[in-house]
Order: structure tokens, then C-alpha cells, then sequence
């Protein structure tokens, strides 16, 4: 009974230090532009998507590790901030900080559960398996889709160009080639509405 107590006090540990998520706000606005997305919300849209748009991924994907890592993917941000993807600079250290935060959150857990998700994250990271592809693809097309209805959003905001976002968008056409499609023709035309600088 003990080593239940024990280990149940680690589990709400966790789940009590990941509000913090609900604190951490992206460059993302939400859809009505009032304010920046936060991290619990943007985790929360990509396991939506993930459910309503597995079928476009390009491969067989095991919707459960998906959700997965969609939720878990940006835990590390608690310590780590988040890194806008377009800021090189900012980029630089990130894979060392997050490094350091998975370490410590994951570390909150029980160990076998930590070693677990901490895995999972890993594998998102990484992003060799068709799970983790296609949860790249989510985490890309979500807030490609949040600037493209703000009228360019952080696009304008942080002057991001064409070039960049087509950069950005590409693993979408190679792991879920109808999303992709789908991308290219809203990319054609942000730019004809100037939302998006060429």
C-alpha cells in the first residue's frame, strides 16, 4: 500500500507541475486574434486534429501513440520556454534546454512511467517513425492554419516570409500528401491577399 501511495503522490506531482502549460504562451494567435495560444491549448488542438484527420496520414499510424506525443510534445517548455520557429537565433540552444527540462519533468513521474513518456517524446523528436511524422505534420499545419486565418497573424507580426512558411510546410506534402495540397493552394493564396510577404 506504501509503494502505491508512493507512487500515485509522483503521478499528481506531474500532473500538478504541467499546468504550468496553461502559462506558457506560443507567437501564435488564436483564431479571433485576441491573444497568443498557450501551450496546453495548441497540445490540446493537435489531439483534436489528430483524431478528425488520421486519415490523411501517408502512412498506417497508431492513433494512440499519436495523441501521445501531441500532448506530451511540448512539456519540456515548462522549463525550456517556448522556441518561435522561425527565430534561428533562439533555436540554437534549444535542443540543450529541453534536454535538461525532459530530464526533470519526466523525472517527476514513477520511473518506468518517466522512462516511458520521456521515450515518447523522444521518438517525437526525433521523428523517424510514421507516428511521429505525422504528429510533425499536426504541429506544423495547426499553426500554419491559426496565421493564415488572422489575416498573417505572426507572419506579419515577426515578418516572416513565403519562402519561410513553404520551408516550414514541406514535411506536411511528403507525410500526408492531401494536406499538403491542401497547404499549397492557402499558401497561394496568402500570398495574393498580401497576408503573406513574397
Amino acid at each position: 500500500m506504501e509503494q502505491v501511495a508512493k507512487r500515485l503522490t509522483q503521478q499528481i506531482s506531474f500532473i500538478l507541475e504541467i499546468d504550468q502549460l496553461k502559462q506558457i504562451y506560443r507567437q501564435n494567435l488564436i483564431l479571433d486574434g485576441s491573444r497568443r495560444e498557450n501551450d496546453a491549448e495548441h497540445s490540446w488542438h493537435l489531439a483534436m486534429m489528430a483524431v478528425v484527420l488520421q486519415e490523411y496520414a501517408s502512412e498506417p499510424v497508431d492513433l494512440s501513440r499519436v495523441l501521445q506525443m501531441v500532448l506530451l510534445h511540448d512539456i519540456v517548455e515548462i522549463d525550456a520556454g517556448d522556441t518561435f520557429c522561425y527565430d534561428v537565433q533562439a533555436g540554437l540552444d534549444k535542443h540543450e534546454r529541453e534536454q535538461k527540462a525532459a530530464k526533470r519533468i519526466f523525472g517527476l513521474l514513477p520511473s518506468d512511467q518517466g522512462e516511458e513518456l520521456k521515450n515518447l517524446w523522444l521518438e517525437f523528436e526525433a521523428g523517424e517513425s510514421p507516428e511521429a511524422r505525422f504528429a510533425a505534420v499536426l504541429d506544423r499545419l495547426q499553426p500554419f492554419l491559426n496565421n493564415y486565418h488572422t489575416e498573417g497573424g505572426t507572419w506579419r507580426i515577426h515578418g516572416v516570409g513565403s519562402e519561410q512558411v513553404q520551408k516550414r510546410m514541406e514535411p506536411i506534402g511528403i507525410n500526408a500528401p492531401a494536406l499538403g495540397a491542401y497547404v499549397e493552394k492557402l499558401l497561394e493564396e496568402a500570398i495574393a491577399q498580401g497576408i503573406l510577404r513574397k
